[in-house]
């Protein structure tokens, strides 16, 4: 029966305690009340939920709401029981259940006590549940996180697919799909699959104004991280890692440093990983970090911020991660770190997959790739993925691209030559191989058209192909060009690109960042200049004193890495010593204080302003082998079974040990030692550490024939020298 429009509100207002329906949610329930199929795309925070919840309470019968995880079918369900006495009103139906529990399910079913029963699609295909369900009188069909049913989606559910057969198997009623992030592809796929082509579409906008999207380089990142989030005040945010071991680094890096945060990911005890999420629900705790895993159906309005460590596999996945954050209208700060090499390891989690999924992988990854290197409005970016339209005029300074914008130049004339080198193409390229025309790279693909390509081969060979990429994103945000979705991406030129080709007018360009190149020059800062020449100048002469007093080589006191660190952060207390680089505890007892000294003296006499955000503490033991090698090697055990043990390679193993010596923890090594070496080898050998400049392996190696010495045993040698001699 269609509610009048009073009792509706009425209805809202006496379960849910809400005056009024938010965006177009009244306008969806009364579609499906009236026995029509809807398409439901809205933003995270738009409020997808209350479309079936409160219909499904209202109306009679059970409402079948189709849900791909476990824990955002619990949190819902235990929100409903919180409106109403009767805890029998919404139930889950999953593998979750014993024996007991599913008839405890069925029972209240068959009784009429249940109106919202939510399951995972696997579930829905068993027969026995089947026959039950069929049993039931259904009132419709909700399919939450509906992307999943496509391809083209960025968390794609094979079980999905099976949905509709599965309904018509069941009883067809009205069916209800929604999600929170749906291309038009993703959209059509939806409708194709579920057979609701004549479903009514209620879209949004994709458009979150309170969300400020921040991409910055992958550099110091834990420092960075930790510097962002103390400066919030203890606000609450999410932090997404790639991985469960990335996660674990964090979160301690994060706790040992004072913030109160906690891991979540699929590796943890059930329990725990419940606790650890009510946590964060209840503000015992700030941040939670989390693998992807984290956060869906989790109703908490005040989240502040969203870090994503490692880039997301799609533009999709960011935009849900990051529509987590200000879901009640406030401050949502979006930062994620981006560097070309994490892009390496989601394509590398692609082998050995169907051809057809790696290839929609990949193009999932080159639009993240896109939206991170352009210098372009990024929330004019990201809506125009999702296919709407936005004047980037109104972003109002809320992305880092508008806040600081990069200069504009006239780029009519590239973007022509794009448009033509594309159709001397044929148009039959995707967006790598077109740039590889434009500056004269070939390829098998592109020799087989040599013979079409000949006038626009090397035509932009004066500008690098990251240009072009620029170039290409923009004149297709601009709808000059489109990407075919259905051939994985190959360019084509729209009928707004062909006729801005017969009348030309000015189009501004901007190029592109280039995160990688800025890390780098960081690195090789870091590496090779100190920020504080003077200081650097004065901390090497006092190591070549004290060197000299000792009888050895000046790297055994601190290395020159750990020199530059120095006249970098101005560590003025032994615990400051102890974290810079390649120093460590024991080595900063050892040698620390008369450096300490000279840098206090130094810092108070030039009155200087040493960073506020120096102090970077690190975990205790930053390498999780660290005390596992150290007792191994005291029980004298061979690196093999010590690398084996650790699954890892002798190489890695040897490079975790001398991480170890470097920074002044002694290895006795002498059981290695005595099986490798005869006497007067050992003797040789330290006499040419004793003499060297840097106490080096390259050194060492250059003074020893390969067919003298292996690698491993010059490495082993050196470790035992250091930790005899200098530490």
């Amino acid at each position: 029966m269609i509610k009048s429009q009073l009792t509706l509100h009425q209805q809202l207002k006496s379960i849910f305690g809400f005056n009024s329906f938010k965006g177009r949610q009244e306008e969806i329930i009364r579609n499906l009340q009236e026995g029509k199929d809807s398409l439901v795309i809205m933003p995270t925070g738009g409020g997808k939920s209350m479309c079936y919840q409160l219909p499904a309470l209202i109306d009679k019968g059970v409402a079948i709401i189709v849900s791909p995880l476990i824990a955002l079918m619990k949190n819902q369900v235990d929100a409903l029981r919180g409106f109403s006495e009767n805890d029998a009103i919404a139930h889950v139906l999953n593998s979750s259940l014993n024996k007991q529990q599913v008839q405890e399910v069925k029972d209240d079913l068959a009784s009429g006590r249940t109106k919202l029963l939510y399951v995972a699609p696997e579930s829905l295909t068993k027969e026995e549940y089947i026959l039950f369900l069929r049993t039931l009188k259904i009132s419709f069909y909700a399919v939450d996180e509906a992307h999943c049913i496509s391809e083209w989606g960025h968390d794609f559910r094979p079980e999905y697919r099976k949905l509709r057969q599965i309904i018509d198997n069941i009883g067809r009623r009205p069916i209800i799909a929604l999600t929170a992030t749906a291309t038009p592809k993703v959209q059509q796929d939806i409708q194709k699959n579920l057979k609701m082509e004549n479903a009514t579409l209620f879209l949004d906008s994709f458009n979150r104004e309170n969300l400020f999207y921040d991409i910055r380089p992958k550099i110091n990142v834990e420092k960075e991280i930790i510097k962002f989030i103390k400066e919030t005040n203890g606000k609450s945010g999410i932090i997404y890692c790639l991985s469960r071991k990335k996660v674990e680094e964090i979160a301690e890096t994060l706790q040992v440093n004072g913030i109160n945060a906690l891991p979540y990911h699929a590796g943890l005890e059930s329990k725990l990983r419940v606790a650890h999420q009510d946590a964060f629900l209840m503000e015992d705790c700030d941040v939670i970090v989390a693998t992807i895993a984290f956060g869906m159906g989790i109703d908490k309005p005040d989240i502040r911020f969203v870090i994503h460590h490692d880039i997301p596999k799609s533009l999709e996945g960011y935009y849900q991660e990051t529509g987590r954050a200000g879901r009640d209208g406030g401050e949502g700060h979006c930062v994620t770190f981006y560097s070309y090499k994490d892009i390496e390891k989601l394509e590398n989690f692609l082998h050995g997959k169907p051809v057809s999924e790696v290839e929609v992988g990949r193009l999932l990854i080159l639009e993240t790739i896109s939206f991170a290197e352009t210098s372009m409005c990024r929330r004019k970016y990201l809506l125009h993925y999702f296919g709407e339209e936005f004047n980037d005029n109104k972003c109002d300074s809320m992305c880092d691209n508008c806040k600081h914008p990069k200069p504009k130049f006239e780029g009519k004339d590239f973007v022509i030559k794009l448009m033509k080198t594309m159709l001397a193409c044929n148009e039959s390229f995707k967006a790598k191989e077109t740039v590889k025309v434009l500056v004269g790279e070939s390829n098998s693909l592109i020799k087989q058209h040599q013979s079409l390509i000949s006038d626009a081969y090397g035509s932009g060979k004066e500008k690098s192909k990251e240009f072009w990429h620029a170039v290409i994103r923009q004149a297709y945000v601009k709808g000059l060009i489109t990407k075919e979705i259905e051939t994985y991406g190959i360019l084509k030129v729209t009928e707004a690109g062909k006729v801005f080709l017969k009348n030309p007018s000015t189009f501004e360009l901007t190029e592109d960042h280039d995160y990688d190149q800025l890390k780098s020059e960081s690195v090789e800062q870091q590496k090779g200049t100190a920020a504080d020449m003077l200081l650097f100048k004065i901390l090497k002469d006092h190591r070549k004193k004290i060197a000299k007093a000792s009888s050895l080589p000046p790297p055994i006191i601190f290395l020159e890495p750990s020199l530059t660190d120095m006249a970098n952060q101005y560590p003025i207390t032994m615990e400051e010593m102890g974290q810079i680089q390649g120093v460590g505890k024991g080595k900063a007892q050892k040698y620390g204080q008369s450096f300490i000294d000279i840098i206090k003296k130094y810092v108070e006499d030039n009155d200087i302003e040493r960073p506020s955000d120096m102090m970077v503490r690190s975990l205790a033991n930053k390498s999780v082998n660290k005390i596992y090698i150290i007792q191994n090697i005291d029980k004298k055990l061979p690196l093999s079974d010590i690398a084996s043990a650790k699954r890892i390679t002798v190489d890695e193993l040897l490079s975790e040990m001398e991480s170890i010596v470097d920074s002044g923890t002694k290895l006795n090594l002498s059981y290695l030692i005595n099986e490798t070496f005869e006497d007067y080898q050992v003797e040789e050998l330290n006499q040419v550490l004793a003499e060297s400049k840097e106490a080096s392996f390259d050194e060492l190696r250059d003074e020893f024939d390969e067919d003298e010495f292996t690698d491993e045993e010059l490495r082993v040698m050196r470790m035992q020298f250091i930790s005899e001699i200098g530490n």
